[in-house]
């Protein structure tokens, strides 16, 4: 028996690293394409990042290529007939099955292990090369047309020359939140970009700033002017957080909630005891109110990306209790068939159940604690019935 399940095994292995590894070759040319398009990075750039991008794509072709090496080895053997000779033996079924448990369990850890810490600092090392080309980019803008204008955040830059990150007299016109612009000129400012903050600092020289028409000098030489990044490096997505970061933002937002939800209770109780109730609709309450609704919604995603992780990385011990079986079931040597027949219920049914249970916990509609699993559930189910009807013929 020992010998028999680890010659499935090493088939298993083999299959699946060679299938692993054309299916992430082929897609990491998709990713770096996505990737080039969005943030309009160049070649050496592309280069770069690229092995940021096969880690980052690992936990989501892990399980799909997994569920294709089962119907593979499985589906082969049932087609020679091992299977039919294993069982004349006196070998149960589900001996042979436990390769495929064992290594379902190992990739479903190792995938939410590389969705938790992998792809996040696969994220930031793409973020910081993508940081280090938009400082390329913005020097080269400068050099060449003298000038860069970021209307989304009210910030227009001329400079009259560019000596590597020094710009010779920069002016600078910035109007926060569409209020009265500032202006700012100097003889020179040195430009960075810090990842952590994710601003971009100018440090400028014998710095005047005021309004348009009016000037007053600074004593001091060095002055710091800070604006922040573009959106697309400026704000991480929770899927590129690892969960400890997601709990400690989910512990400061959390706190913010209640803190806005108390404000508001208290001074609706004063409002509605003074008879003041016009202030109902005054600005400070509305913007507490919309603050402490955001504060919900992002906590509902963050939570949401937890309970998602832990479910979908586990989705190759399912598959394995789905795939085996029912490749031995229908005993064919055509192993395509074998996993258009499996996959395509996994693709019309899991999937879509899985990201509509997802989109549901981000609204509130049920608690992502259950509602991620279903699509679990219903593959074990599948599962259960599926073996039963191996083992008795």
């Amino acid at each position: 028996m020992r010998l028999l399940q680890r010659y499935i095994l090493m088939e298993l292995l083999r299959v699946f690293v060679l299938l692993l590894s054309g299916l992430t070759i082929m897609l990491v040319f998709v990713g770096v394409f996505r990737e080039a398009t969005e943030r309009g990075l160049g070649p050496v750039q592309v280069l770069q990042i690229m092995p940021y991008i096969i880690p980052s794509l690992l936990p989501f072709t892990i399980p799909a290529t997994f569920l294709l090496t089962v119907c593979v080895v499985y589906g082969r053997m049932a087609g020679d007939l091992e299977i039919t000779a294993a069982k004349a033996a006196g070998i149960n079924v589900l001996s042979l099955l436990w390769p495929s448990f064992i290594m379902g369990a190992v990739l479903s850890l190792s995938a939410l292990l590389m969705t938790d810490q992998v792809i996040p600092w696969a994220m930031h090392n793409i973020q910081k090369q993508v940081t280090l080309a938009m400082e390329d980019i913005f020097l080269d803008m400068l050099r060449s047309q003298g000038s860069f204008r970021d209307r989304d955040r009210g910030i227009s830059i001329t400079v009259r020359d560019v000596r590597e990150k020094t710009l010779i007299e920069p002016t600078i016109i910035y109007t926060p939140n569409r209020n009265t612009p500032i202006t700012l000129q100097a003889t020179s400012a040195e430009i960075a970009f810090d990842l952590d903050t994710r601003e971009i600092i100018l440090t400028f020289r014998e710095l005047r700033a005021g309004l348009p028409s009016q000037f007053s000098l600074y004593t001091n030489d060095d002055r710091e002017f800070r604006f922040p990044m573009p959106d697309a490096v400026r704000d991480p997505k929770p899927r590129h957080l690892t969960i400890r970061d997601i709990r400690h933002k989910s512990d400061s937002l959390g706190n913010e909630y209640v803190e806005n939800r108390e404000w508001l209770e208290i001074e609706s109780a004063f409002t509605v005891a003074m008879g003041d109730f016009d202030r109902l609709f005054d600005s400070s309450l509305t913007n507490h109110d919309a603050q402490a609704e955001y504060n919900e919604e992002e906590l509902r995603k963050l939570d949401t990306e937890v309970f998602s992780r832990f479910s979908m990385s586990s989705s190759c011990i399912f598959f394995a209790l789905l795939g085996g079986p029912f490749s031995i079931a229908h005993g064919r040597k055509q192993f395509l068939t074998n996993f258009f027949l499996c996959f395509m219920p996994v693709l019309l049914l899991y999937y879509p159940v899985s990201m509509l249970m997802m989109t549901l916990s981000k609204t509130g509609t049920v608690n992502p604690v259950w509602a991620m699993w279903i699509g679990n559930l219903l593959l074990l189910i599948a599962a259960v019935r599926i073996i039963r009807k191996v083992l008795q013929h």
